[in-house]
C-alpha cells in the first residue's frame, strides 16, 4: 500500500453540467476519503464560491485557468494552444507529481491528445487504450473492458498490446492474480470475426502460460456482465457503443422499473415491500457508480469521466482514481520517472 499523501487533479470546467456539478462530486468523495487532498483547475472566483463554507476549503489548492476546452474544440488545436485550459493545468500537476491522479469530465480526445502529449506514451506502448469498468456478476462486482474509445482502429497487435494492459490494471488495481482475458467478437467460434481478432487470438493465447492468465478466446457482448471473464479486449469503436449501449439499457431498466411500480396502488405498496431490494438492485446496475475510464500506457493516471455525470457520477471517477494511487498503481506499474 502507498503511503504518501493522496493528491487529486481535478479539471473543474470539462463537464456538461457545468463545474457544480464537479464541485458537487468533490465533497461527496470527500466525506468519504477524508484523509485525501485536491487540486481543481478552473475559474478561481466561481470554484471558490461554490466550496466556500465547506469542508472542503482546507483541503482544496485551486489553480486559475482563464480557459476552457469544449466538446467541439479538436484536440491538435488544444495540443497546439491549450496551455491556458484547466484541462492543460490538470494534467500538468500529474507532470509535474504535485497530484498521483488527473480526473476530467473533458472533451475525450482533446483530453487522450493532451495526456499523450504532456505525460508520454510508456515505452513500447504503439496506442493508449481507455479501460472502463462495467457492473457484473463477477465476485469483484464489475470487469474490465478496453479500449471504449481511445482510437477507433486496433490491428492483432494493439489488440495483444491492450490484453497485457489489461492484464497490469486487473493485477496492481484490483489484485486479481490470475485474470481471465477475452476478446469481443459476433461469436464464440474461433473461425468468427475479422482477420485481426484472430490473429489477436492467437498471439494472446500463446502468452497465457508465461504471463499467468487464463485465455477464455472469444466472448460476446453478453459476456461484458458476466463472470466467465475478467477483462474483454476490443477496438475503440466496438467498445465505445458496447459500452454506451450497455449504460442506456441499464437507464432503461431503471426508469421502466420506476414507472411500473407507480401505475396503480397496489403496484406501489408492492414497490414499498419491495424498497430494501430495488434500492440494492439500482446501486448494483447503475452505471454511475463504476464511472470513470482510465487512460492506460501512459506515464502518469489520467481518468475520463463522462461530460454528463452527475456529482455521484463524479465521485465514482475520483474514488476510482483515489483507489489506485492507494495500490501504487501508478509506481508499481511504470517504475520510471516522467518525461520532461
Amino acid at each position: 500500500m502507498n503511503q504518501e499523501k493522496i493528491v487529486i487533479s481535478i479539471d473543474a470546467m470539462g463537464s456538461e453540467r457545468g463545474p457544480k456539478a464537479v464541485v458537487d462530486g468533490i465533497l461527496q468523495s470527500a466525506e468519504m476519503n477524508p484523509n485525501v487532498e485536491f487540486i481543481v483547475h478552473g475559474d478561481e472566483v466561481s470554484i471558490s464560491k461554490l466550496i466556500e463554507n465547506s469542508n472542503l476549503q482546507s483541503r482544496c489548492q485551486i489553480l486559475n485557468s482563464s480557459d476552457l476546452v469544449s466538446m467541439d474544440d479538436k484536440p491538435s488545436q488544444i495540443v497546439r494552444n491549450g496551455k491556458n485550459t484547466s484541462m492543460w493545468s490538470a494534467i500538468e500537476s500529474v507532470k509535474q507529481g504535485k497530484a498521483q491522479v488527473c480526473v476530467s469530465c473533458g472533451n475525450t480526445g482533446a483530453l487522450m491528445a493532451l495526456s499523450m502529449f504532456r505525460l508520454r506514451r510508456l515505452k513500447g506502448v504503439n496506442r493508449p487504450a481507455i479501460a472502463c469498468l462495467w457492473p457484473s456478476v463477477s465476485k469483484l462486482g464489475y470487469n474490465i473492458v478496453l479500449d471504449v474509445g481511445a482510437d477507433i482502429k486496433a490491428d492483432q497487435d494493439d489488440l495483444f498490446q491492450y490484453a497485457m494492459m489489461g492484464l497490469n490494471y486487473a493485477r496492481k488495481g484490483f489484485g486479481i492474480k490470475k485474470p481471465r482475458i477475452g476478446i469481443l467478437n459476433v461469436g464464440t467460434e474461433e473461425h468468427k470475426g475479422r482477420s485481426e481478432l484472430k490473429l489477436a487470438y492467437d498471439l494472446i493465447s500463446s502468452a497465457s502460460d508465461k504471463e499467468g492468465f487464463e485465455f477464455v478466446g472469444f466472448v460476446e457482448g453478453s459476456d461484458i456482465p458476466s463472470e466467465e471473464v475478467d477483462i474483454i479486449v476490443t477496438d475503440g469503436f466496438t467498445g465505445n457503443i458496447a459500452i454506451k449501449t450497455a449504460e442506456g439499457t441499464a437507464n432503461l431498466i431503471s426508469g421502466k422499473m420506476k414507472s411500473a411500480f407507480k401505475t396503480n396502488f397496489f403496484s406501489g405498496l408492492g414497490g414499498l415491500l419491495a424498497a430494501s431490494s430495488l434500492i440494492k438492485l439500482k446501486k448494483e446496475i447503475d452505471p454511475r457508480q463504476v464511472n470513470g475510464g482510465i487512460f492506460l500506457g501512459l506515464n502518469g493516471i489520467v481518468i475520463k469521466s463522462h461530460g454528463s455525470a452527475d456529482p455521484t457520477g463524479i465521485a465514482s471517477a475520483i474514488n476510482l482514481g483515489i483507489t489506485l494511487a492507494e495500490s501504487g498503481f501508478y509506481d508499481s506499474e511504470n517504475n520510471a520517472e516522467r518525461p520532461t
